[in-house]
């Protein structure tokens, strides 16, 4: 399964502190937890020796010490104490299993098998003229490719984001250009009148999107506010990292990159959450929750042209998780 070389969040930074801490990963249960340097580790959730939870033990010492019998990992998964036999020396076969973990964008990142695959690109984070702020995690009963798919889409904002990002009187789709990238897909050109489309909107605007699949389930946007805007080059951007925790369930973090430096955190937070909150009853409501990559399984018309490209995109890759 390829899904398993890409590089898939699975926690906040801050959220794994002195504790490990339990999350799901394609159907595979993980514990994280951090080594005497500090370093983010990611193990299998299970003892080798009697099969209990790691995650319900405890970081001792700088190693995971499990609650059944008090066995100690170290970072690298090798066992190194066996409290039962004090004078016992654990061979190179008493270990756990353990996972490649990088840490951007703040958050977390566990790639379930190596291999030589970058980290999803999110260009706005080295750009210092723009604040980052991350949203969520959300707990979505969705597929993650539905939810990439609906961050692409466009032409609900004028019914599921009335008042805020779209409204029924202005629902068509100006023609916007579709490409293949090196990492995946790209849609420029988009462009949407907006009653409200930031924090601090007080009339309606037309704004320029650009968004751009780099992973199959990273998507990002950037965007000028309001067209003829942009200053010095820079456009605010928006992250959507998910990870994708069974075929059918997911959990998601948008990192936001803006110029607002004058609202809190919450202030920020609260919008973001505003909006997806409005997606997620009809994401959890869609059949099936898989997203067909058939183009014949379901309808489409000249306004779905980047979701389409996505979808092809995904059957080229190999991709089989959270897809039918």
């Amino acid at each position: 399964m390829m899904e398993k070389n890409q590089w898939h969040p699975v926690a906040l930074s801050q959220a794994v502190t002195d504790a490990p801490v339990p999350v799901r990963l394609l159907d595979e249960d993980l514990v994280l937890w951090r080594d005497a340097q500090g370093a983010a580790q990611a193990f299998v959730d299970r003892c080798p020796h009697r099969g209990a939870r790691l995650s319900l033990g405890r970081v001792q010492g700088g190693q995971l010490e499990c609650p059944y019998h008090g066995w100690q990992f170290a970072s690298s998964g090798q066992c190194v104490k066996v409290p039962a036999v004090p004078a016992f020396t654990p061979p190179p076969q008493h270990c756990v299993k353990s996972f490649g973990v990088q840490e951007a964008h703040g958050l977390i990142w566990v790639q379930l098998e190596a291999a030589e695959v970058p980290l999803p690109v999110f260009e706005a984070e080295d750009d210092a003229r723009l604040r980052k702020v991350n949203c969520g995690p959300y707990d979505v009963q969705a597929s993650a490719p539905r939810i990439i798919e609906n961050f692409l889409d466009m032409s609900h904002f004028g019914f599921v984001h009335e008042g805020w990002l779209g409204s029924r009187d202005a629902t068509e789709m100006a023609p916007y250009q579709v490409e293949n990238t090196a990492c995946g897909v790209k849609a420029t050109n988009c462009k949407a009148v907006q009653p409200m489309s930031n924090l601090h909107s007080t009339k309606p605007a037309e704004v320029h999107y650009t968004y751009e699949v780099t992973a199959p389930f990273t998507a990002l946007l950037t965007k000028i506010p309001e067209a003829g805007s942009s200053k010095d080059g820079w456009r605010e951007a928006i992250g959507l990292f998910i990870c994708p925790v069974s075929p059918t369930t997911s959990r998601v973090w948008f990192r936001l990159a803006v110029a607002d430096f004058e609202s809190s955190d919450e202030q920020l937070q609260a919008f973001q959450h505003t909006i997806f909150t409005q997606d997620q009853p009809v994401l959890e409501s869609q059949q099936p929750k898989a997203l067909p990559l058939d183009p014949r399984a379901e309808l489409h018309s000249a306004a779905d042209r980047m979701s389409s490209a996505y979808r092809r995109y995904l059957k080229a890759s190999g991709v089989t998780f959270g897809v039918c």
